[in-house]
């Protein structure tokens, strides 16, 4: 009998742990959203009697037969800081696809020139969720994050993102600077936003964006971006502070990139 190479019994291995791989999503609106999503795969819903009376519309359409909790003994498998307002969900993470398939540079939202957010060491599930919120809300075709050192799908992201996770998709990539040359060969032009740059973010675009797809590139608070995330940018530029203090949060920023990059559209 030939023995598999390695790489085979490794992939072969990280195949089976994504198949089995589950998340629980919890509160009102995150579980509402995800039981109106026909993408969505649903696997188990926890609810309380007064959760499933205000989610009785989405429970009755979703065909799942809701397991009934007390409200002083929440049985979902949930961390005990959750604030779950009585419903949690069980599913199975979203495939949303690659680059080529999200991301192509003609594709944009309702004839806009492409969009896209790239976060680069955002580990913090609450900071990611508010980008994609803001993502949503501004038309980006994608976040886009390495599946390593960068927040995964969890209830905790789903809350903070108010829904958008069911909508707005979040690509998890081997290899970011790979994924910015891919958006680059796609036609791309990458901004990043980096506190010490000499252009600020309105003289970048007004100069460089040209009508062509627009992606944005944020580090995590502290470290910002890696090196090689830095040199793979077209651009580096940062967005101008009026006091001394100068720095915002991840998420605060991606709002502001995203606010002026959909302005020069």
């Amino acid at each position: 009998m030939v023995k598999k190479p390695k790489w085979v019994v490794e992939k072969e291995q990280a195949r089976r742990v994504a198949a089995a791989e589950t998340v629980w999503l919890f509160g009102l609106h995150a579980v509402r959203d995800a039981l109106q999503n026909p993408a969505r795969e649903k696997l188990r819903l926890i609810v309380t009697k007064n959760a499933a009376d205000k989610l009785g519309e989405e429970i009755a359409a979703s065909g799942l037969e809701p397991e009934m909790a007390d409200p002083r003994r929440f049985t979902a498998p949930l961390d005990p800081a959750s604030v779950h307002q009585g419903a949690a969900l069980e599913v199975k993470p979203l495939r949303w696809g690659g680059l080529d398939e999200v991301c192509v540079g003609q594709g944009g939202r309702d004839g806009q020139v492409p969009l896209v957010v790239l976060l680069d060491r955002v580990t913090d599930p609450h900071n990611v969720g508010a980008v994609m919120r803001s993502a949503e809300v501004f038309g980006a075709l994608a976040v886009i994050a390495p599946t390593r050192a960068s927040a995964p799908e969890t209830g905790a992201l789903a809350k903070t993102a108010s829904g958008a996770l069911e909508r707005q998709p979040y690509l998890r990539v081997k290899n970011l600077s790979d994924a910015m040359r891919r958006l680059q060969d796609m036609g791309y032009v990458l901004f990043g936003l980096d506190g010490e740059a000499e252009a600020t973010l309105d003289q970048g675009l007004d100069e460089h964006s040209g009508g062509r797809p627009i992606g944005l590139v944020l580090g995590a608070e502290g470290p910002g971006m890696r090196q090689k995330t830095k040199e793979t940018c077209d651009h580096l530029v940062r967005i101008p502070a009026a006091g001394g203090f100068g720095s915002l949060n991840v998420s605060n920023a991606a709002a502001v990139a995203l606010y002026a990059a959909s302005r020069k559209r």
